[in-house]
């Protein structure tokens, strides 16, 4: 059978890549060794970016109708409140984290994909594959023991941490694995202050990180000491995530009826490229990193948003793959290597041990988020609004427009209008002042219809013209007039010879 992209895995990063391209018009085949979805809450939030990039497909009610609401977070140490973050301020139509169990996000993507005709096939694995020029040639086998010769122009690795297709390269996962021993629970809880935020509490014995799931459900994490020699250390029993909530909580907590208890340590680890000829790699097939923070399926998922509109305009005929695909692993991994550090400081700030050192810490920390910008800065970038590609081959800077989104910056989103990139068609967006007639703007459009929108928005702000590609975020950013910077990047995308 032939196909072009096969996608390898179904988590929530695996089908929001096979939903995107089926959006597209692209054929795909999804294959997943697992028998079911995952029964587990694991991944717990969703970030406003990320819901903005959902409402491409028109799936976000769903979810929104799913999910639970925070709308701030708050670290405190003892009686001293550390920061306290509303994300009511960050500028989105999400201002808040959505709060949804993993098996949850994966029902809905997938419910999604089958709406685009894309069916999840189970219990069948990527047994080996080989890249050549004109596509891969992948052998899938099925629960049975019948094996599959697959011909793909594509194919993306969204199969995890232990990525067969990431071994299959011989890509080095590089990175460590922290010393520290943590335990997660899963729990029904009472007495919770504030039941509607996410609290981070740092005790003198380590963090302790309430999640509020809806209702009286809850996610507790914490630091449980050193890893001990011989192996994973056993899941915790109910008793012991009471004594963790007893010792460094509010002391009006209390646990009840179980629905996951689990250990874990903390990876960090990240592939130096995202792409090898026709594949890739995204989601935790590329990086994980300290779930501080929340986002790795979010930064996943945005793998397979950034990935799958470059490869549905190279599909169809409309760019140039090496002008296109090349940005994919530049782009992206900047990103991962920003949430792995990001991550890694904030496990580290929150796990510190000492009393003199918690106290230094307590006391800048405290400081630091006293100040409204610092507090504005920390909501852009947990809801992941900050993304952006200043440094991508993407990304073109002309003349400066002052207040204007910047080349590489997440485009802004005005009320009323659709999302960029929303239908099956992935074309760019022109954001300009235009007079009735303008030649030069219709002369673009009509030169370049395969890639650009035929109609121009407003200017974000007078005076300005932006080029906004399929997923949001700003390519060309230059004064009003300066078409021939628009030119130029279109034609490297999709070169036009014109008559002398």
């Amino acid at each position: 059978m032939t196909t072009d992209v096969l996608v390898v895995g179904a988590g929530p990063v695996g089908l929001t890549m096979a939903m995107e391209l089926a959006r597209y018009g692209v054929t795909v085949r999804i294959v997943e060794k697992a028998a079911q979805r995952t029964d587990k809450s694991k991944a717990l939030v969703i970030w406003s970016r990320t819901l903005e990039l959902l409402d491409r497909t028109g799936c976000t009610p769903e979810f929104l109708a799913a999910g639970f609401r925070a709308t701030s977070a708050r670290v405190t140490a003892g009686n001293r409140e550390i920061a306290h973050v509303e994300f009511d301020d960050v500028d989105s139509p999400y201002p808040f984290a959505l709060m949804l169990p993993q098996s949850e996000t994966e029902r809905l993507l997938e419910e999604q994909a089958n709406r685009l005709g894309v069916r999840v096939e189970r219990t069948v694995e990527l047994a080996e594959f080989s890249d050549a020029r004109e596509g891969v040639r992948a052998t899938l086998r099925h629960a049975d023991g019948r094996e599959e010769i697959v011909e793909a122009a594509w194919l993306v690795g969204c199969d995890g941490a232990h990525s067969t297709v990431r071994h299959t390269l011989g890509m080095e996962f590089l990175g460590n694995t922290l010393s520290s021993d943590w335990i997660l629970a899963d729990v029904h809880l009472q007495g919770v202050p504030d039941p509607g935020e996410i609290r981070i509490l740092w005790h003198a014995e380590g963090v302790l990180a309430i999640f509020p799931i809806g209702g009286t459900r809850f996610r507790v994490v914490a630091d449980v000491g050193v890893c001990e020699e011989g192996g994973k250390r056993p899941d915790p029993a109910l008793g012991e995530v009471q004594a963790v909530l007893d010792q460094r909580g509010p002391g009006t907590l209390v646990a009840s009826d179980p629905v996951w208890l689990a250990s874990f340590r903390i990876n960090e680890r990240k592939v130096a490229e995202y792409r090898a000829g026709r594949v890739f790699l995204a989601g935790d097939a590329a990086h994980i990193h300290s779930p501080a923070g929340g986002q790795g399926m979010n930064t996943g998922m945005q793998d397979a948003f950034n990935l799958a509109w470059k490869l549905a305009l190279v599909i169809r005929g409309r760019a140039e793959p090496s002008s296109l695909l090349e940005s994919y692993s530049p782009e992206r991994s900047a990103v991962g290597e920003q949430v792995l550090e990001g991550a890694g400081r904030v496990t580290m700030m929150a796990t510190l041990k000492g009393g003199l050192k918690q106290a230094i810490r307590n006391q800048i920390a405290s400081l630091v988020f006293g100040l409204s910008p610092v507090r504005h800065a920390l909501a852009d970038a947990m809801s992941e609004l900050s993304i952006g590609y200043p440094g991508s081959p993407l990304s073109v800077h002309g003349a400066e427009i002052h207040d204007g989104p910047r080349a590489g910056q997440r485009a802004p989103i005005r009320s009323g209008e659709s999302p960029v990139g929303a239908g099956d068609d992935p074309r760019f967006v022109l954001f300009a002042d235009v007079a009735p007639g303008d030649a030069d703007a219709t002369s673009v459009r009509e030169d370049y219809a395969i890639l650009v929108n035929d109609k121009v928005r407003p200017p974000f702000i007078p005076g300005g013209l932006w080029l906004v590609r399929p997923d949001g975020y700003v390519a060309v950013a230059t004064a009003r007039g300066d078409w021939g910077r628009i030119r130029d990047f279109l034609n490297k995308l999709h070169p036009v010879t014109f008559e002398p």
